[in-house]
Formats: C-alpha cells, sequence, structure tokens
C-alpha cells in the first residue's frame, strides 16, 4: 500500500534521521548534496563550508530538502521540504550549532561534523596553527511547504 504521511509521521520521519539531501539551483543546473543535519520542529539546521553549494544558496534561497527512511524497496518513508536557505551568524549561529552538535554528537560523528571548527582562540599560537582550518557557516532552512509519502507492504 502507498499513501501520504501524517504531519506526525513526517515530523517523526524529520526528527528520527539525521542525513538528508539539500537541492539548490544557480538557476540554470540543480546542485544536490548529502547534508547532516537537525530538525527542531521548525527549522533545519546544518554546516557547510565555503565552496559551490553555499554560493549557490547565498544567490538563490529558495531550497529543497529531502529525507527517507528505507527498510526495503517496499516499505519506506520519504519527506520533501521545499523552503529557504539562510545563512546564520552570531548568537543565532550558537544556537544552531548547539543543536546541531547536541543531535549529532551522540551518534558517531562523520568528518564533516567539526565541533572545533567553531571554537574562538584568543591565544597567537593556536590562531596561527589555525589559521588553515576551513571555517564553517552554520545554517538554517525555514521549511513553506512539506509533504511526505510511504510505501508499506
Amino acid at each position: 500500500m502507498m499513501g501520504e504521511l501524517s504531519e506526525q509521521q513526517i515530523n517523526n520521519v524529520l526528527s528520527s534521521q539525521v542525513i538528508g539531501r539539500l537541492a539548490c539551483s544557480d538557476g540554470v543546473h540543480p546542485y544536490i548534496v548529502p547534508v547532516t543535519y537537525m530538525f527542531d520542529g521548525d527549522f533545519i539546521y546544518g554546516q557547510t563550508g565555503e565552496g559551490a553549494k553555499l554560493n549557490i544558496l547565498r544567490k538563490n534561497k529558495h531550497v529543497c530538502f529531502e529525507v527517507d527512511i528505507l527498510m526495503d524497496m517496499r516499505n519506506w518513508q520519504s519527506v520533501i521540504v521545499n523552503g529557504s536557505f539562510e545563512e546564520l551568524k552570531n548568537e543565532a549561529a550558537e544556537i544552531a550549532k548547539d543543536l546541531l552538535f547536541n543531535r549529532i554528537f551522540p551518534l558517531q560523528t562523520s568528518s564533516t561534523i567539526h565541533k572545533f571548527e567553531h571554537d574562538e582562540h584568543d591565544d597567537p599560537v593556536e590562531i596561527e596553527k589555525n589559521k588553515n582550518k576551513v571555517r564553517y557557516v552554520m545554517y538554517r532552512i525555514k521549511p513553506e511547504k512539506i509533504t511526505g509519502r510511504y510505501e508499506k507492504q
């Protein structure tokens, strides 16, 4: 049987997973990448480094975000979120970082999540040592339309 997920089921899918796919477009070419994320019931939070994805997102804030739970080819749930990207700064970035890291760090951490990259250092030796490290940007996605589908055999 195939069907539509309820709002509660959609929230359960988004809240239970930590890897989704973020799609954006430069107006000509679509771009989709897997991302680590956290959903708090209102926003999808993530982090990224400077690069193609962030350049596209800064120019075109319209995004699509997708999450799946796949048991097998006949038993799955999928959620699609259409929304808008917002780059976070200062206190909002700190809150987002705490939300994301508190959700992710209890799990096995991947090479895409680096708490230490956000730490501030006043020590000149630490500043020099860390000057070539990638600096990450915190962001959130504000959902505008969310749909969910499932198949269960």
